[in-house]
């Protein structure tokens, strides 16, 4: 198989944006992305772009990827909407990453977008809901808030995780975000307000989940020998892991962990040739607080009774050990469901060259950064793992 490298990266910023377009944010993500190479590129020259959505609404769904697209100028590409639920855009750079590496194509697009703004909250939470167990759990009357909830509750019954290390991970990831001038909430959270929130379903409150949002990105993938001809910092695709599980809750024989995150994770340190120890900064899909304590088990970085005081010992801040979500999280970053995957990606890529803009949030001297894109309650699960330049 051939090297992968990631010669540019860019996203816009996301949040509640009622004057922007579907096609107008995906144009301005990939403005940036293709901007950010160094020595340039022409987006003709992208043979292949895989756009991940879930199409919130259904305002398009036909023709979706052809169109994004066109939209960014990139008529030379063959271009297809992939779609798994909010790890959609994990899913189109994974394949954007096998079309390279397989010597198929030398240059390739992986992006995400969502426009959520546009439609009430009652149409909104409906069509969230598509991504769960249509048939048992939405006629249950079962939403996301509630799934992690449940998942939240058992946690706290078999691991003794309290209230206030869920809660800690929304101050943890709000904080970071203060500095991150894409992120949707830039606004310091205590942890007296995290618990006094008004309950969302319990015990998570509204400071435990995302919010809706708006936005989109892109990165630019080619073959490893080629790299070094248009940047003196290409970020290598190490390792690249996909996994499935049953998507309703109450079919899985334990709730408080994704095995298919276990199964991509596997497949990602084996390709990669490295362990949760080697990892130096992680972006996880945060959608709910409780989803990123998961995530520290699920990926190995600790067991599942040890993920609170993770948070509690500061390990995973700026400044710790491992530096988890330092671009706020999809809990203040923001969650365009789409756009999340490529948009983990991004921001590792930045931290990894060292060129994180706001020094305050750069995580020094990291080597291996890791991404972590779930869909729905864990229906589906993409991770990669990424290698600084040399």
């Amino acid at each position: 198989m051939t090297r992968v490298a990631i010669i540019g990266a860019g996203q816009t910023p996301f949040g509640v944006r009622p004057d922007a377009t579907l096609k107008g944010l995906f144009a301005a993500a990939v403005e940036a992305a293709v901007g950010d190479v160094q020595r340039g590129l022409d987006p003709q020259e992208i043979e292949e772009a895989h756009i991940g959505s879930l199409a919130t609404g259904g305002s398009q769904l036909g023709n979706f990827g052809p169109l994004m697209a066109e939209s960014a100028g990139l008529t030379g590409a063959a271009a297809q909407r992939v779609e798994n639920a909010c790890a959609s855009s994990g899913f189109a750079f994974r394949d954007a990453v096998m079309a390279v590496a397989s010597g198929r194509v030398r240059f390739a697009l992986a992006g995400g977008i969502e426009k959520m703004s546009d439609l009430p909250r009652a149409r909104n939470r409906g069509w969230l809901g598509v991504s769960g167990d249509v048939e048992w759990e939405r006629l249950a009357g079962t939403n996301f808030p509630g799934i992690y909830a449940m998942i939240a509750r058992r946690h706290m019954y078999e691991h003794g995780t309290t209230r206030g290390q869920i809660a800690g991970v929304a101050v943890k990831n709000r904080r970071h975000a203060v500095a991150n001038p894409k992120a949707q909430l830039r606004k310091p959270l205590g942890l007296e307000d995290a618990l006094a929130a008004p309950m969302l379903a319990e015990p998570l409150g509204f400071c435990d989940a995302c919010g809706i949002t708006d936005g989109a990105s892109a990165v630019i993938l080619c073959r490893w020998d080629d790299a070094r001809a248009l940047t003196d910092k290409p970020v290598e695709v190490v390792g690249s892991g996909a996994g499935s599980d049953v998507v309703a809750l109450h079919d899985r024989a334990v709730y408080t962990r994704l095995d298919a995150v276990r199964q991509a994770a596997r497949q990602a340190y084996a390709g990669a040739e490295v362990g949760p120890a080697d990892i130096d900064v992680a972006e996880v899909h945060d959608c709910f607080t409780i989803a990123e304590l998961l995530a520290y088990a699920d990926l190995g970085f600790c067991s599942e009774a040890e993920a609170g005081r993770l948070v509690d010992g500061g390990e995973t801040h700026l400044g710790g050990r491992l530096p988890v979500n330092v671009s706020g999280g999809l809990i203040a970053k923001g969650h365009p469901i789409g756009a999340t995957g490529t948009g983990q990606i991004s921001e590792l890529v930045h931290q990894l060259r060292g060129t994180v803009a706001e020094t305050e949030r750069q995580v020094p001297g990291a080597r291996y950064g890791l991404a972590h894109n779930v869909g729905g309650s864990g229906g589906s699960a993409a991770v990669h793992i990424l290698k600084a330049p040399a």
